[in-house]
């Protein structure tokens, strides 16, 4: 059976292109006409050159991607989207929906209403380990395409306008860099036009990745799970933290942040008793007293009964968000939770159906644009 590249992967088109001596000026023509009518055959694409129909009909397919199912959490914010790949592995794709006015400008709230935020995946799977993420318990399946990357934004769009995109979703971005480069250039091109400051790529930390990605991808923001202040701590939690040392680490966010001039969002999971301890505060404080970072403390979402980490409780989440914006003066915001009975929440993305458990919380939360404010 043959296998067909995605017409969202951008490298294999261009190069097929090129070779075909067809001009590339018609990709995102392509693009736009299938983002507007995605049961369409390529066929069906208007103005196209003749040997472009061709190429197309044999070696490209609209979609690689089928939504298999999709979840509605009961707080009505929060929607998960199983996607189906072409090689008959799965990815989870989740939108969220906040509301503009809950951020502030000024001291006054912003004008507008609700927008979505979609979290894309960049693996099947995850090679990082880590033991507080479900994801992590899958083990490392496969890299995605840059198509299939593309095309979980194609799938959302279609369900509502997305205004965000945060690759928090399964894998570590940083370890498909190639593919995530690619992705990411066809979203901010033609027809997707996102700012690249809508865009957040977050990372475990993988150092020789993030000495490039400014010059690659010049305006989008980082995001870095750091969820300990020290080694020791990092390497208990996160087994890849022993191959990118915490003081190697800092000092690449440290170069990053003086060649992009922009905020780094740190990611910090509360654990209870692990690393939610005023000491730990302390440490974190010092630690990124010289950067220009937004904290996000996210409370731990349970990954079965097995699980060996507790949530840290509400009162020990905010003595340690009142140290670091005290004494540090560092912008500290607790992360709300979203889609927990759709198992869509921060730490909960594995392959599974979602539970039935119920949520009380209705209201449309702010996210991580507002925080650049």
């Amino acid at each position: 059976m043959a296998t067909y590249r995605s017409v969202f992967d951008a490298a294999e088109l261009r190069a097929q292109f090129n070779a075909a001596g067809i001009n590339t000026k018609f990709m995102a023509s392509i693009w736009k006409y299938v983002l507007q009518n995605p049961g369409c055959e390529l066929d069906e694409i208007p103005d196209l050159p003749s040997s472009a129909y061709r190429l197309l009909r044999t070696k490209f397919k609209p979609f690689t991607s089928t939504v298999h199912s999709v979840f509605h959490s009961t707080d009505g914010v929060t929607t998960k989207l199983l996607i189906k790949l072409q090689n008959g592995a799965f990815v989870e794709a989740v939108i969220m929906t906040y509301d503009t006015r809950l951020g502030k400008y000024g001291g006054k709230p912003r004008l507008g209403g609700p927008r979505s935020t979609l979290c894309i995946s960049s693996q099947v799977g995850c090679k990082m380990g880590c033991k507080f993420c479900a994801t992590g318990t899958m083990g490392f399946k496969n890299n995605l395409t840059s198509g299939e990357i593309v095309e979980q934004l194609v799938h959302a769009s279609l369900l509502t306008n997305i205004r965000n995109v945060v690759f928090m979703g399964m894998g570590e971005p940083l370890n498909n860099y190639t593919a995530l480069v690619e992705a990411i250039r066809v979203m901010t091109g033609s027809p997707f036009q996102l700012s690249p400051k809508r865009i957040t790529v977050s990372t475990v930390g993988i150092i020789h990745a993030i000495n490039k990605l400014h010059g690659d991808l010049p305006g989008l923001n980082l995001a870095v799970s750091l969820h300990a202040p020290v080694q020791e701590i990092r390497c208990q939690i996160m087994p890849s933290a022993r191959a990118f040392p915490l003081e190697k680490l800092m000092t690449a966010l440290q170069t990053y942040q003086k060649n992009s001039q922009q905020k780094i969002f740190i990611e910090y999971i509360m654990l209870d008793g692990m690393n939610d301890e005023e000491q730990h505060a302390h440490q974190l404080g010092k630690l990124l007293e010289t950067f220009q970072v937004v904290v996000n403390l996210i409370p731990f979402n349970p990954i079965g009964s097995s699980s060996q980490f507790r949530t840290s409780s509400d009162q020990k989440v905010s003595d340690f968000q009142k140290i670091l914006r005290g004494t540090y003066n560092i912008r500290t915001t607790v992360r709300k939770q979203m889609g927990q009975d759709i198992s869509g929440a921060c730490g909960q993305l594995v392959v599974n159906l979602p539970d039935k458990r119920t949520r009380e919380n209705t209201s449309l939360l702010t996210d991580i644009e507002d925080l650049r404010i």
